[in-house]
């Protein structure tokens, strides 16, 4: 009798799960027939090849700098742009912070178009043409900052200028926020942001930096996605230090500061954080789940039963889908002694965390000293941020960001995800609850991985997109 009751009860189970897998299908999203775009697009491309060849590079140490070469860049702006330079109204604050208003019908719901127009330093010896020149050979642009991120810079000014030579006048008030010094967390979007307050100015949209249109980044998808970020992870860098009387290393103790710290890497490593599957992961997963092949529409579908799979997979493999559900914990830098022969007075690691929205700084320090238990590691807790709030999606704002998204990359599925770096946007925790963080961009995994590395370009079709973007937002702004 006991046997039948369980295999009744297996039934039931199977059955409620394929039911549910049977359900979970995409949802109907009517999309109106995109009308065509038109506009300069070969003066999108010039502009965005000047740019590049500004070298702008930002750096920690602000005496590496070339001043003349940020305000070069500020200086063409009103050859590049001219109707943008003419119509709005430009206020320059400190640190680079570029900000211009462009003023609409009403006043009480403006929306915020932001990017930054620093790069990161570049090894010339590593490119295969150089990265400040501009050269466009087969399509493509080549340079240092063409994706991150004079392309959306570029994409929102040459989109505003567009619009504004065909006599567009935006329903809202339109700021275009944009920083010098994102990639050295620069103080620009900081008095942007202050500026903002100050004025009593509340957004009711901003859109920075973040996803993008991109393949093959969801178990079973074959179809493009264009993810929207509706919130950022936070940061925290921690040092592991240990102090010793050092010594000649002909006569080591049984442990030496480097072996404690190797333990105390490997006990955090070996026990990863929970997972949390926060509400950017979980519509994510709701929304490219329905997309997917059965299998992982079987998983998806259940999560109620079978999130123990992805926590597993996360834990084995790490990689973006482990990102989105926990916080991560990634060993970037050590020290120790000066000489191969002398045991360190003190030795020292540094872990990099990107923290779960549901995580808090002070709470994450807290378990990784539990988790390393020994007293001898000292823990200090180096900059750092909080996660960002997450922005809503069942609102008008998020319409229309998805709304031009989807017209602009027909085809595409329109999803909310967790952005795992760090962007300018996160500056408006306390400004908005829209804030969406979408590169203008479809790019392939080839073109995702110069972004900071060597050879950054873009395809001449993805400059012109951007702009596409931009203009089919303004429009709806």
């Amino acid at each position: 009798m006991v046997v039948y009751i369980i295999l009744g009860l297996l039934a039931l189970l199977v059955a409620v799960i394929l039911i549910r897998t049977a359900l979970f299908r995409p949802k109907t999203m009517p999309v109106a027939e995109s009308e065509p775009v038109t506009f300069d697009r070969e003066a999108a491309v010039d502009a965005l090849q000047a740019l590049v060849q500004c070298r702008t590079v930002s750096y920690y140490d602000h005496a590496l700098e070339d001043d003349g070469e940020f305000e070069k860049l500020i200086g063409m702006l009103p050859r590049l742009y001219p109707a943008v330079w003419e119509t709005c109204k430009l206020t320059r604050l400190p640190d680079r912070g570029l900000l211009f208003l462009w003023q609409g019908k009403a006043h009480d719901a403006p929306s915020v178009m932001m990017a930054h127009y620093d790069v990161v330093p570049v090894e010339e010896e590593n490119w295969g043409k150089p990265p400040f020149a501009g050269i466009i050979e087969d399509g493509v642009l080549w340079g240092r900052g063409t994706l991150d991120t004079k392309v959306t810079f570029n994409g929102v000014l040459s989109a505003a200028n567009h619009l504004i030579q065909e006599g567009f006048m935006p329903a809202q008030d339109m700021y275009f926020a944009f920083s010098g010094g994102e990639e050295v967390n620069g103080e620009g979007a900081v008095h942007i942001v202050r500026w903002f307050l100050e004025h009593q100015i509340k957004p009711a949209l901003v859109v920075d930096e973040g996803g993008a249109v991109v393949e093959n980044v969801f178990p079973g998808v074959k179809n493009p996605c264009g993810l929207i970020g509706i919130a950022e992870k936070g940061m925290m860098n921690l040092t592991f230090s240990v102090s010793s009387g050092g010594g000649h290393a002909s006569a080591p103790k049984p442990h030496t500061p480097i072996g404690i710290l190797a333990k105390a890497c490997c006990s955090v490593e070996n026990k990863p954080f929970p997972m949390r599957l926060s509400k950017p992961a979980a519509e994510m997963f709701d929304t490219l789940g329905r997309h997917s092949t059965f299998l992982f529409r079987i998983i998806f579908a259940n999560m109620w039963l079978f999130s123990g799979v992805i926590d597993l997979l996360g834990r084995k493999t790490g990689g973006e889908i482990n990102a989105l559900v926990r916080t991560t914990v990634a060993f970037t830098q050590a020290s120790g002694s000066k000489a191969p022969n002398v045991i360190p007075p003190r030795a020292e690691m540094t872990a990099n965390l990107r923290l779960s929205p549901a995580d808090t700084v002070e709470g994450a320090a807290a378990r990784i000293r539990k988790v390393v238990g020994d007293d001898s590691v000292t823990l200090t807790v180096g900059s750092h941020m909080e996660p960002s709030p997450v922005s809503e999606t069942d609102c008008p704002a998020w319409d229309k960001v998805a709304s031009a998204v989807a017209h602009t990359w027909p085809g595409c599925i329109v999803s909310p995800y967790l952005m795992v770096q760090c962007s300018d946007s996160r500056h408006y925790r306390d400004l908005s609850d829209h804030v969406y963080r979408f590169s203008a961009m479809a790019l392939t995994s080839a073109e995702r991985a110069t972004i900071h590395g060597s050879n950054e370009r873009i395809r001449l079709e993805a400059i012109g997109q951007a702009v596409e973007f931009y203009i089919r937002l303004m429009m709806l702004c």
